[in-house]
C-alpha cells in the first residue's frame, strides 16, 4: 500500500507535486511512497468526477490528495477556491476515504507558486545575472506591482520571462523550480495547506 495517491490535472503539476514531495527535510516530512495520476479530463475532470476516479484505490493508499488550478476548472466563476475545496473533499469522503482526504485548489493555477520569495527562481528561469533583474522586469512590463508579492496572472508572467531567456515551457521547468526554489518563503496560501496537510499525515513527529 502507498502511502499517498494523488490525483492532478497534467504533467506539469505531476512533476512538480513528484519532485516536490522528495523534499522531505524541507518540508518536514518522512520519505513517502507515492502514486500520482493525470486526469485526462484535466481541471474540470479532476473537479467534477475526481473522487469516482479515485475509488479504485480506495485500499490502495493510506491517503489521497486532488489538486487542480481554480482558473480554468470550469468552476471559477461560480464557486471560490474553498468552496471547490469543500465540495471535493465531501465527496473524497463519501467515496470512501473517510479521514484521509485532502483537496488543494490553486488560486489562481499553479504557477502562482513559481513566484516565491526565492533567489532561485531567478535561475531556474534563466534570469541569473540578466539587467534589470526579473522582478524588476516584471514590474516594468506590468506584469507585477510595487506593492504585490506575485503577479495578478502568474501564467502570463511566467510565459513571458522564459519567452526573453529563452528556457521553455516543459514539465521538467516545473520540477526544476520544485527542486530549486526555497518553499520556506512562499506566501500562497495553498501552499501553506498543502503543507499543512502533508505535515499532518507524514509529518516527522509521526514516525
Amino acid at each position: 500500500m502507498n502511502d499517498l495517491m494523488v490525483l492532478v490535472p497534467d504533467r506539469n503539476m505531476e512533476y512538480a507535486i513528484r519532485t516536490l514531495l522528495t523534499r522531505v527535510e524541507s518540508l518536514r516530512i518522512r520519505s513517502v511512497t507515492v502514486e500520482v495520476h493525470t486526469h485526462p479530463g484535466h481541471d474540470p475532470g479532476c473537479f467534477v468526477d475526481g473522487p469516482e476516479f479515485l475509488r479504485f484505490a480506495v485500499k490502495q493508499a493510506r491517503h489521497v490528495l486532488v489538486m487542480l488550478d481554480h482558473e480554468g476548472s470550469g468552476q471559477d466563476q461560480r464557486l471560490s477556491r474553498q468552496e471547490m475545496e469543500m465540495d471535493l473533499q465531501t465527496r473524497l469522503e463519501s467515496a470512501g476515504w473517510t479521514g484521509r482526504a485532502a483537496a488543494i485548489v490553486i488560486d489562481p493555477e499553479l504557477e502562482n507558486w513559481v513566484w516565491s520569495d526565492s533567489p532561485h527562481v531567478d535561475a531556474v528561469l534563466g534570469w541569473a545575472g540578466r539587467t534589470p533583474n526579473l522582478r524588476t522586469w516584471l514590474t516594468q512590463r506590468g506584469y507585477l506591482t510595487a506593492d504585490s508579492a506575485k503577479p495578478l496572472h502568474p501564467k502570463e508572467a511566467l510565459l513571458a520571462a522564459i519567452r526573453v531567456s529563452g528556457k521553455s515551457r516543459t514539465s521538467k521547468l516545473y520540477a526544476a523550480i520544485a527542486e530549486k526554489v526555497t518553499w520556506s518563503r512562499c506566501s500562497d496560501e495553498t501552499f501553506k495547506k498543502l503543507k499543512q496537510v502533508l505535515s499532518a499525515w507524514f509529518g516527522i513527529a509521526s514516525q
